[in-house]
């Protein structure tokens, strides 16, 4: 007879992954045992020329098993559930760890953790339907005809269930939701974008997001070409967002450990202005994620940044073991070779609006997003990257009408010395980082290197 399977649907409750995670230990001989279990749903709806052309679903679940054995470790996974199957994986898991050598800097694997819980899953994300998907789309389609414009962009949701467990004792449970609404809309010589995410999908706000992105595509067209060179800027959050995210390695314990950071012999320094603070907070209302990291550590808030200086970093278990402090909650599920990074970064805004900046500036450009980044010199923090779908010249306080593109060189330490405004911070999504909670910011002295012809 065929070995009796369990249940790994999107029904994935604590329960169930506790069960899956009995029979873990029912066929590990290994010193210490560890076991993520996870399922996943995520259903997608894509839409370009102003028609639905995508609409996909898709359901998984996943088995990680991670051993250590002598000094050794080794992870395997799996994504069948049968008694036959997970043995295997035990056994696979096992003989990969007699392969390696033995780490001597190895922590045991943590004990029991007192988490504190995060309410974010909604049943109306989990359940939202292809019809509401397809009738949203709709709506916004007939916004970019309206005008002329032609729409593209996603509507996605989906939910996740997550349980990690160790032969220690340590058991941990989380599950949310996740939505994402993001629409380009284009004319014959321009375009705009909007985007945004939410564990609750009436937070999305579709045609408010789809009516922005078609104001900047209809402001923007005919853009002219201006001289490239350093400018006043006010960056929209989905902008700031995309360049803070190049950043984010570098507040590693490791990494400045290794001095592979650009915060290397300068924590405890005032390295932005003065008013620039960042932290790393789980715990805020506009955040996702677990309460704790790859090891099952309770994430904690952290300081990173005030009033310019670098206070704090964030440290997995081991490299707190290793320099001698205390973990943060920021480590990666092990092996991995970044250690730690703080995932959940909330950076102080003021009281502006982008409206107010727009009105202060004599001369300047606004900025809706960057694409393409990459990093020139990580040590000076210094990228190049180029504007997208929506880039304006502003003159005596009024947007006066779009340019065509630029490209930046600009250094982000520099540039965090240069904010003159900064509005209240919100939950932003770009296209080149993790979502964040960040203020539009208006900076003087960035540097454009050139032009494009669009």
């Amino acid at each position: 007879m065929p070995s009796k399977s369990l249940d790994y649907s999107m029904n994935l409750t604590r329960q169930r992954a506790e069960e899956v995670f009995d029979r873990v230990l029912k066929y590990s001989t290994a010193d210490e045992t560890e076991a993520t279990v996870s399922s996943s749903s995520y259903a997608l709806t894509r839409f370009a020329n102003n028609t639905i052309h995508q609409n996909v679903a898709e359901e998984n679940s996943w088995l990680s098993v991670r051993l250590v054995s002598e000094g050794r470790l080794a992870r395997a996974s799996t994504n069948k559930f049968d008694e036959a199957s997970i043995r295997q994986l035990c056994e696979n898991a096992l003989a990969l760890a007699k392969l390696q050598a033995p780490d001597p800097t190895l922590l045991p694997m943590p004990g029991p953790q007192t988490y504190r819980a995060l309410d974010r899953f909604y049943n109306e994300t989990a359940q939202l339907t292809p019809q509401t998907r397809a009738e949203t789309v709709a709506q916004v389609v007939e916004r970019a005809e309206k005008d002329g414009l032609t729409a593209a962009g996603v509507f996605a949701s989906g939910a996740s269930a997550f349980g990690l467990f160790n032969s220690r004792g340590m058991k941990a449970y989380h599950e949310e939701t996740m939505s994402e609404f993001s629409v380009t809309m284009m004319g014959n010589s321009s375009s705009g974008w909007a985007k945004k995410t939410a564990p609750y999908w009436m937070e999305l706000e579709p045609l408010e997001l789809a009516e922005r992105a078609a104001q900047k595509a209809l402001a923007s067209s005919e853009p002219r070409e201006i001289e490239p060179g350093r400018y006043t800027v006010i960056l929209e959050p989905s902008a700031m967002l995309d360049l803070l995210g190049f950043m984010i390695f570098d507040f590693s314990g490791q990494a400045v450990n290794e001095q592979r950071s650009c915060f290397t012999g300068r924590v405890g320094q005032k390295v932005f202005g003065d008013n620039i603070s960042l932290r790393d907070d789980v715990f805020h209302p506009l955040q996702t994620g677990a309460p704790y990291d790859g090891e099952g550590i309770p994430r904690q808030r952290v300081p990173i940044v005030e009033k310019g200086e670098v206070k704090n970093l964030v440290y997995a278990r081991q490299t707190a073991h290793k320099l001698g402090v205390q973990p943060t909650g920021h480590g990666f599920p092990l092996p991995n070779e970044y250690a730690e990074a703080p995932m959940n970064i909330v950076m102080d805004g003021d009281r502006s609006s982008v409206d107010d900046m727009i009105k202060s500036t004599e001369h300047g450009l606004l900025v809706t997003r960057f694409w393409y980044i990459r990093e020139v010199d990580p040590y000076k923090k210094i990228l190049t990257g180029m504007t997208r779908d929506g880039t304006f010249w502003i003159e005596d306080g009024q947007v006066k009408q779009g340019v065509r593109n630029l490209r930046f060189n600009q250094s982000l330490v520099d540039m965090l010395n240069n904010v003159e405004m900064m509005s209240p911070p919100q939950r932003t999504a770009g296209e080149e980082s993790f979502e964040m909670v960040v203020p539009a910011a208006k900076i003087r002295e960035f540097n454009f290197a050139s032009t494009t012809k669009y």
